[in-house]
C-alpha cells in the first residue's frame, strides 16, 4: 500500500527549492538551506512514497550519488553550508545523471511551439 500525497508533496517541494534558492542567493544561509533541504527531501517523499524513496536512494548503481547528497545535506545541517552545497551538487548530478538527457529533451521541444518561440526571425 502507497501512502502518497503528490499535492502536499509537490507543494513541500516547491518550497524547497525556494528555500534552497533563497538560502544560495542570501550567501549560503545555513539555516534556508537546511529548511530547504528538509523540504525538499520530505516533498519527495511525500511525491512518490517512503519505500519508492528509499529504493531510488539505495540502489546499488546510485549509492555513491545518494552517499554524497546526503552527505552534503548532513554537512548543510551541521552547518557547513558551502562545503555542503558543493557536496550535495555533485551528488545530484550523479544521482540524476540519466534524467538529464530527458529534461533537456523536453525543454527543446517546448522551443517548437508557437508563440512561445522567441527566437530570430528573418
Amino acid at each position: 500500500m502507497c501512502v502518497c500525497v503528490p499535492e502536499i508533496g509537490v507543494g513541500l517541494t516547491g518550497f524547497g527549492l525556494f528555500f534552497l534558492l533563497f538560502g544560495v542567493l542570501l550567501y549560503f544561509d545555513s539555516v534556508l538551506l537546511a529548511f530547504g533541504n528538509v523540504l525538499f527531501l520530505t516533498g519527495l517523499t511525500f511525491i512518490i512514497g517512503l519505500r519508492r524513496s528509499a529504493g531510488f536512494f539505495f540502489q546499488r548503481q546510485k549509492l555513491r550519488g545518494s552517499t554524497f547528497f546526503l552527505g552534503g545535506v548532513a554537512l548543510v545541517l551541521f552547518r557547513w553550508p558551502i562545503i555542503g552545497m558543493a557536496v550535495e551538487s555533485y551528488g545530484f548530478v550523479l544521482l540524476f545523471r540519466s534524467f538529464f538527457p530527458v529534461a533537456c529533451g523536453f525543454i527543446l521541444s517546448l522551443v517548437n511551439i508557437p508563440y512561445l518561440n522567441v527566437g530570430i526571425h528573418f
